[in-house]
């Protein structure tokens, strides 16, 4: 099947976006011109491109912009996530003509260009979201330029024979190569240990503002690395890839939870939280991305509008407690996703370590799940407090 972008295009304009069951859609060249190719997924958000696009998470995805217009706000230094764009290509139906706001340093075509993003436009977004709703996300290639005059059988060649997301590791693609340190600027808790798995920069700034100053470690961090820096707790960030290829940042983990030091993960982190506990994970059809995803806490009964991105997800009884299969004790699943019943977090009873799936920074927004910050330094200090025993009398002053 072929469809088509209204309006003619020049040969050298041109682009075709080609799926693995051979569906395609022609459309106009947008960003750099060229080949790339990439599992093809849909993010809901109406707003918050510019942290989407440098989230070092969607590493190795065509991301699909489900809103139509994009691109009238610009870009800016202030909003980015990491120091560059991370997708593989990009997908729009209408980019905006012209910059309309007072923050903007450049435009998005102009960044799509200098980090040599190859994207299409032009295309029924709409459309190619519900074929990817229908039958799961798939891989697919952006030609641009010459290479959309290639023969469709050799760009649908290219595509097939590209890796599948399942099996992939990423984190190393987008980690940090050494360790940096954010002071904090709240009141002062303690060294807070953060594996970079491609970690945003809004995270690092909240885990600062509570309190932690927080070292950003490598992603092939041991268990001696993360001990050398006397942490008073660990969290282990977001990051691209199959949860299932990353066995070496799950043995650190058991290690930390061996230890008793207190653990946070976030999305990837949660993935690999639920791996440490012993339970397994899987491949969501489509994946859950956007800024517009409905979550219930079931601690609190409060439905949370969080963000997310994520492809694959924690297998977990969703009533009650169970046991960890791994010697943890007692675990239930805290958050549940209210549009498919996908666990969203998980949180252990009887070590001090909990997880969710999506990102409590939320940058660019909503707000529903900041609150997340807040409990994780609740429990490092009560953690401290119980290691250090009560005070003995006469000794307080």
């Amino acid at each position: 099947m072929t469809t088509s972008a209204p309006g003619t295009a020049s040969p050298l304009n041109s682009a075709v976006l080609v799926l693995e069951d051979g569906t395609r859609y022609e459309g106009r060249a947008y960003g750099a011109v060229g080949t790339t190719l990439g599992e093809v997924v849909f993010a809901t958000g109406m707003s918050g491109y510019q942290e989407t696009l440098t989230d070092p998470s969607y590493a190795g995805q065509i991301v699909l912009q489900t809103a139509p217009h994009i691109g009238n706000t610009g870009m800016n230094g202030e909003d980015e996530e990491s120091s560059r764009i991370w997708v593989a290509g990009y997908i729009v139906r209408d980019p905006a003509r012209r910059v309309s706001n007072w923050r903007a340093e450049e435009s998005l075509d102009d960044a799509l260009v200098r980090d040599g993003i190859v994207g299409i436009s032009g295309i029924d977004t709409r459309a190619l979201t519900r074929r990817i709703r229908d039958t799961g996300s798939m891989r697919g290639g952006i030609f641009s330029g010459e290479a959309a005059a290639l023969d469709a059988d050799e760009q649908l060649r290219r595509v097939t024979e590209a890796p599948q997301m399942a099996g992939q590791n990423l984190s190393a693609a987008v980690s940090a190569t050494e360790v940096r340190v954010i002071p904090a600027t709240g009141e002062r808790i303690g060294n807070l240990a953060v594996l970079d798995l491609g970690v945003k920069q809004s995270t690092l700034d909240n885990l600062s503002a509570i309190g932690f100053d927080v070292h950003v470690l490598p992603q092939s961090a041991s268990f001696a690395d993360i001990k050398a820096i006397e942490p008073v707790a660990v969290f282990y960030s977001n990051g691209p890839g199959d949860p299932s290829a990353s066995d070496a940042q799950v043995a650190v983990l058991r290690e930390v939870l061996d230890a008793r030091l207190p653990y946070f993960g976030i999305c990837f982190g949660n993935q690999l939280f639920g791996r440490a506990l012993g339970l397994g994970t899987y491949k969501l059809t489509f994946g859950h991305r956007g800024i517009n995803q409905p979550v219930l806490d079931r601690a609190t009964g409060r439905v949370e509008i969080t963000a997310h991105n994520h492809g694959f997800a924690v297998e977990a009884p969703l009533e009650g407690t169970f046991q960890s299969p791994n010697g943890y004790g007692t675990v239930e699943v805290s958050h549940i996703g209210l549009n498919d019943q996908v666990v969203e977090g998980l949180r252990a009873h009887d070590i001090p370590a909990f997880s969710v799936q999506y990102h409590p920074e939320a940058a660019a927004g909503p707000h529903d799940a900041h609150y997340l910050f807040t409990r994780f330094a609740e429990m490092v200090i009560a953690t401290l407090q119980q290691a250090q025993g009560p005070i003995a009398e006469g000794d307080s002053k």
